[in-house]
């Protein structure tokens, strides 16, 4: 079972997300589960889709890796074990580093990571670990390492979507497609 609530198949999506996610499963050799499971609520998806597709695929700002960090360590912090899996695979790939995304997912205040990195990992863990407690000092620690004002904003939309993400998974039951497990290692 990838979904406690069943999954909808490519073909039996709306002619407009069976081509946005064909695309996806061309590159990649295979559906990924989020697609599957969110499939049966088409309005719902697009809208995934969108707010993902504005926030992870910008040029400007952070990097394909550094936006990738953000979901890792989002999601190692919710315990989310489906975007752990499915976005460490994107992030060894796009880091070129087969042990940063377990490290991350693990234990992100032990692993090494450059002043910038350190700082996007810091300040998506506040966010997504005590949002309550969240405030100036965060932001300004990140000011500090260098983020702009623009990466800090991409730091706390992209933690904000994946911690919607990480529990929509958890409503789910939603398991990794086995193919990202080996991916980029």
């Amino acid at each position: 079972m990838d979904s406690r609530f069943g999954v909808t198949e490519l073909e039996d999506l709306p002619e407009d997300l069976r081509e946005r996610i064909g695309v996806i499963a061309e590159k990649s050799g295979f559906v990924p589960n989020v697609f599957r499971a969110l499939g049966h609520r088409p309005a719902e998806l697009r809208a995934f889709l969108d707010y993902h597709d504005a926030l992870m695929e910008r040029t400007d700002g952070l990097s394909k890796a550094e936006r990738e960090l953000v979901v890792v360590a989002t999601s190692g912090a919710n315990h989310c074990t489906y975007c752990v899996v499915a976005h460490g695979a994107i992030l060894r790939i796009r880091a070129k580093d087969a042990q940063l995304a377990d490290r991350v997912a693990t234990n992100p205040w032990q692993v090494e990571l450059d002043e910038r990195g350190r700082a996007i990992v810091d300040l998506a863990l506040a966010l997504a670990r005590t949002p309550e407690m969240f405030g100036e000092a965060d932001v300004e620690a990140a000011r500090t390492a260098g983020l702009t004002e623009d990466e800090i904003w991409d730091v706390g939309s992209i933690t904000a979507l994946f911690a919607m993400s990480n529990r929509l998974a958890h409503l789910t039951a939603l398991r990794p497609n086995p193919e990202f497990y080996g991916m980029g290692r």
